[in-house]
């Protein structure tokens, strides 16, 4: 199998080549930070003027599933429907300053969920097809390596977010999705004190990727300060080992980062800078942030990732992405929004992507 993953991902051709013609930016008018990260994006990727949805919500992080399906849902599908967009737009891109989860029961049937997630299925409900809030649903696009991202075999939209902690830390971003290049080193860090799956899952990616560009690390220590960083998976704040906030990497331009960790994506609120990891100990609690001593997803982009996934509550690990689909894929030039898709198992769940679906390696270059 592990050969397979290997000729797969190296020989593998770029499929796909689409374009701000099949994106719709989301930008929330009650947002101003929302506004101004749309007018960027809108400009530096060429985003046609038809293709920006203006709505007008609340800019809380969290909301309810009312709020969800009248001022958020239903306002996108009408501007898909009455624009003529519902088939040629693939991706949508939601900004900081949209709503980023909804409310709702826990546990493995959970109707908690993560907007973006949500709004993955609205192809789907606009065809009369709606799901049910409890638990997730099967994601089809999921470990389809050779399978063309488009309507409507694939019945789902891709839904990407221009997030971090400011507009600063966006526009970084966004400058260095339009500077990525096909280099640099993927860094895979298990843990000792991890589930063996996900320890599998990572040994299965540094085998499918290039081999003189992979950093595993099986021991108990925790790699801190990496160069030339262009794709990382880890246990993040669930290693047992990692005890430090900033990975104090130095991250290339169109890096990607993936992390084991139930609740990094929680919030895009910034922590004071003298905040850092602890434990779920109750002793601990006054450390936390928003709840929760783990890392941050927004950290990542803040440091010089140029996307990254993350979790609003409990996703359990069955459901995280797998690295070993996200990586290699992205590392053989399919974009940033189709990599991390084909790695989540599951949508209507908790899952969020951070950066710009078109953001994509291209062809290898020497490091």
């Amino acid at each position: 199998m592990l050969r397979k993953l290997i000729w797969i991902a190296v020989a593998a051709p770029v499929l796909f080549a689409q374009t701000p013609a099949n994106v719709l930016l989301v930008v929330n008018d009650s947002s101003p930070v929302s506004r101004s990260i749309g007018e960027y994006y809108a400009r530096r990727r060429g985003v046609p003027l038809k293709n920006i949805c203006r709505i007008r919500t609340t800019d809380k992080e969290e909301i309810s599933r009312q709020v969800f399906d009248k001022e958020i849902a239903a306002p996108i599908a009408s501007y898909l429907q009455s624009n003529g967009l519902s088939e040629s737009i693939l991706y949508l891109v939601t900004t900081l300053g949209v709503p980023l989860k909804i409310t709702g029961s826990s546990g493995i049937d959970a109707e908690q969920s993560a907007v973006d997630s949500e709004l993955t299925l609205l192809y789907q409900t606009m065809r009369g097809q709606p799901h049910a809030l409890k638990g997730s649903i099967r994601n089809p696009l999921f470990r389809q390596r050779d399978l063309p991202f488009r309507h409507p075999q694939v019945p789902i939209y891709l839904v990407t977010r221009l997030a971090a902690y400011d507009f600063h830390d966006v526009r970084a971003m966004i400058d260095r999705s339009l500077a990525a290049a096909n280099r640099g080193v993927f860094v895979l860090d298990l843990t000792s004190a991890g589930s063996e799956n996900g320890n599998d899952w990572l040994r299965a990616a540094a085998q499918a990727l290039p081999q003189d560009r992979v950093l595993l690390d099986e021991s108990k220590h925790v790699i801190y300060g990496a160069k030339q960083v262009i794709g990382y998976a880890s246990w993040g704040s669930n290693d047992k080992s990692r005890t430090e906030r900033w990975l104090r990497f130095e991250w290339l331009p169109g890096a990607i980062a993936t992390e084991f960790v139930s609740t990094n994506a929680r919030t895009f609120a910034r922590p004071p800078d003298s905040w850092t990891i602890s434990t779920w100990d109750k002793a601990d609690k006054p450390k936390w942030w928003d709840d929760s001593p783990q890392t941050l997803t927004a950290d990542l982009i803040h440091e010089g990732a140029t996307g990254a996934s993350g979790h609003v509550y409990e996703p359990y690990l069955s459901r995280t992405p797998r690295p070993d689909y996200v990586l290699p894929a992205y590392a053989s030039g399919r974009n940033l929004a189709e990599s991390f898709y084909l790695g989540i198992p599951a949508l209507s769940w908790m899952n969020v992507v951070i950066g710009d679906p078109l953001c994509t390696l291209g062809k290898p270059q020497s490091r």
